[in-house]
C-alpha cells in the first residue's frame, strides 16, 4: 500500500496526492532503476569500469566515484537565484574541475549530481534513447506510471506545484528532472522495492547501504546511509526505511518505503516552505502509523 499526502494544510482546488510536483533528487532512484535495468538484462555489469569515467557503476550509483558536486560552487547559486539560463554541462564541468577526481574511487563518498549527470548518459549509451524516452521505457511503464515526466523547460513547470516554480529553469539540473504526481512517486517506490521491475540479488545491492554516520541534526535518523540510488535511514527505534529526499527552489519530497515482518508501507510527501527533516519526519510518522493499523492515509 502507499500514501500521499501534501503538509503545506492550505486549501486546494485538487487532491492534493494528485498535484504535480517537482521530484528533485527523488529522480535518481529512478536513474538507479534504469541503470539496474540494464544489468539484469546483462548489458552492463554493476562492477565493471564504464566509459564515462575510471569507476564502476555500482561507485557512481552510490556516490563513491570519487566525483565532485556542482552545488559546491557559489557561483553556481548565484546564477541559479539570478535566473540566468543554464552553462551548457561541459561549462558546469569545468567551472568545477568536475574531471577531476576527488579520491580513489571506493575510498570515500561525497554527494554527487555530476556523477547521476553521468548515469543518465550511461543510460543514453546503452539503449541509445534520449533519457526521456529511456526512463518511460525501462522504469515508468514497466511499473505502470503514466503521468510523470522529464522537465526540460520552464514552461514545462507551468502548472507544476507551487505557483511561481515556472520562473526556475530545470536545465539546472544536469541528471534531469522528473516531475509529477505525489500519488505516482509514491506508486514507483512501492512497485520497484516490491520486485516488480529488479530481481532480488539487485533490489538486495539496492538497499545495501554504506553507512555515513549519525544521528544527522535536524533530522529523524539515527544513523544515516546511502545504497544504490537510496537513502537508507534509520530511527531512534530502530525502524528501517529507504527511499530519497529532493530539495529545490519549489520545497521538500520526501519519499520512503517500511517493511516490517509481512507489511510494508509507502509514503510521499511534500512541503512548499519546509526542512528536509520535517518532511522526512511526516514520512516517518505516517508509515510507522499506516503498518501498525494498516489504515490508509
Amino acid at each position: 500500500m502507499f500514501y500521499a499526502t501534501l503538509l503545506n494544510g492550505e486549501p486546494l482546488s485538487e487532491q492534493p496526492s494528485r498535484i504535480v510536483v517537482p521530484w528533485w533528487s527523488f529522480t535518481k532512484p529512478v536513474l538507479a532503476a534504469a541503470a539496474l535495468s540494464l544489468v539484469r538484462d546483462g548489458l552492463i555489469q554493476l562492477d565493471d569500469p564504464v566509459q564515462e569515467g575510471h569507476f564502476t557503476l555500482r561507485q557512481l550509483l552510490k556516490h563513491q566515484a570519487g566525483l565532485a558536486d556542482y552545488s559546491e560552487l557559489p557561483e553556481y547559486h548565484a546564477a541559479v537565484a539570478q535566473g540566468q539560463t543554464p552553462w551548457s554541462a561541459d561549462e558546469m564541468m569545468h567551472r568545477l574541475d568536475g574531471y577531476s577526481l576527488r579520491y580513489r574511487p571506493g575510498a570515500g563518498w561525497r554527494y554527487s549530481n555530476v556523477g547521476y549527470m553521468l548515469v543518465a548518459r550511461l543510460i543514453e549509451r546503452v539503449t541509445g534513447l534520449g533519457i526521456e524516452q529511456a526512463l518511460i521505457q525501462r522504469v515508468l511503464s514497466p511499473l505502470g506510471l503514466t503521468q510523470a515526466r522529464l522537465a526540460k523547460t520552464s514552461e514545462d513547470l507551468a502548472e507544476v506545484y507551487p505557483q511561481g516554480l515556472a520562473s526556475y529553469d530545470p536545465g539546472w539540473v544536469y541528471h534531469g528532472l522528473l516531475v509529477g504526481p505525489l500519488t505516482e512517486a509514491a506508486a514507483l517506490l512501492d512497485r520497484l522495492l516490491g520486485g516488480m521491475l529488479l530481481p532480488r540479488s539487485l533490489l538486495r545491492d539496492m538497499q545495501e547501504a554504506f553507512v555515513l554516520g549519525g544521528p544527522l541534526p535536524g533530522r529523524p535518523w539515527a544513523t544515516a546511509g546511502y545504497g544504490l540510488g537510496l537513502m537508507i535511514g534509520e530511527s531512534e527505534c530502530g525502524h528501517r526505511l529507504a527511499g530519497h529526499t529532493g530539495v529545490g527552489p519549489g520545497g521538500v519530497i520526501a519519499v520512503f518505503h517500511y517493511s516490517s515482518d509481512n507489511q510494508a508501507a509507502t509514503c510521499a510527501a511534500f512541503r512548499a516552505d519546509g526542512a528536509e527533516g520535517m518532511v522526512e519526519a511526516a514520512v516517518l510518522e505516517h508509515l510507522l502509523a499506516a503498518v501498525g493499523t494498516g489504515e490508509r492515509r
